[in-house]
This record gives structure tokens, sequence and C-alpha cells, in this order.
């Protein structure tokens, strides 16, 4: 007899749900791109990003009055994203300088 194993269903908390929908709104990256590197399923992310849209949701926009938490939390997702862009930056610069040297002697 064959014997099912279901998927057990993770529970992410609201920072985690805000820190995903921020770095999606952030970035720019394809959603579906960033949801499976974060390890979740794209319709989860989409579903947090249109209810953080909506205003509907408990982990909704940050705004003029956020409370010290709130600043600490997005101050720690703009870190992150910084290091992401110097890092991704300093590849291209790498990815630049090796293709506008000129190639060796004997090759065409």
């Amino acid at each position: 007899m064959k014997t099912e194993t279901k998927k057990k269903r993770r529970q992410h908390d609201d920072e985690f749900k805000r820190e995903a929908v921020d770095l999606l709104l952030i970035s720019g990256r394809p959603l579906k791109t960033l949801a499976r590197e974060m390890g979740i399923a794209p319709t989860a992310l989409r579903q947090w990003r249109d209810a953080h849209l909506a205003g509907t949701s408990p982990v909704g926009p940050l705004s003029e009055a956020a409370s010290p938490q709130q600043l600490h939390e997005q101050n720690k997702l703009l870190r992150r994203e910084n290091e992401l862009l110097r890092l991704q930056r300093d590849i291209l610069k790498k990815a630049v300088g090796i293709f506008s040297e000129p190639p060796p002697r004997g090759m065409p």
C-alpha cells in the first residue's frame, strides 16, 4: 500500500511577510524569482503583496508616523538591499574590466 505524505504548511510571521513584500517592491526583481530564492510559493508572495498594496494587511505600508520598531525593520531591509546592490555593482565592474581587456596574442 502506498503512503502519501502531505506537505506541512509553513506559517510565516508578519515580520517575514513585510520584509518579503518590501524586498519585492524595492528590488524590482521578478516575483517568481524572488519567491523561489526565499523558498516560498509565488502565490503566497503575490497575496501578501496585493494585501499590502490594498492596505488590508497587518503588514501594511510604513507611514510617516511609523513606530521605532517599524523603522528598525525598514532600516534592516534597506541595508540588505543596499548590500545586494553593492554586490551586483562589483560583479558588473569586474565583468566590464574583463571584457574591455585586449585579447591575448594569437587570438583573433
